[in-house]
């Protein structure tokens, strides 16, 4: 049996998945929308990540929130209020020395649902 990185597993699949951000609205509930399909669940707790200034919105980065809705396969509102935030500027042109484009990372989940997290995608 041949061992990859991931042991056994070849090609293992982590759920959820880190997701890369397109656009975040200034509200009181702020919208994010994906690049692909998020996967998301109500109540999955995620951390915001805008690394590189030339998005705009510096102020989320590293902030913690909670999905409230998921609109459909790639919009969510989360609990993050960034109606007074810069806003968030997906460039035209980005810069080839980029390193880290917007995401969203799963970090946790409600404990009263538990869905996410003992849902076998494989």
């Amino acid at each position: 049996m041949v061992y990859g990185y991931a042991g056994p597993y070849l090609y293992p699949t982590y759920r959820p998945s880190v997701t890369l951000i397109a656009a975040i609205t200034n509200a009181e509930t702020a919208q994010i929308t994906t690049t692909f399909a998020h996967n998301y669940q109500p109540l999955l707790v995620v951390r915001i990540l805008v690394q590189d200034r030339e998005f705009g919105m510096p102020q989320i980065n590293q902030q913690v929130g909670t999905i409230l809705t998921v609109i459909d396969t790639l919009n969510f509102t989360i609990d993050i209020n960034t109606s007074t935030y810069d806003a968030f500027v997906y460039p035209v042109s980005l810069n080839h020395f980029t390193n880290a484009y917007p995401s969203v990372v799963p970090v946790g989940e409600d404990n009263s649902t538990l869905y996410q997290a003992l849902h076998n995608v494989l």
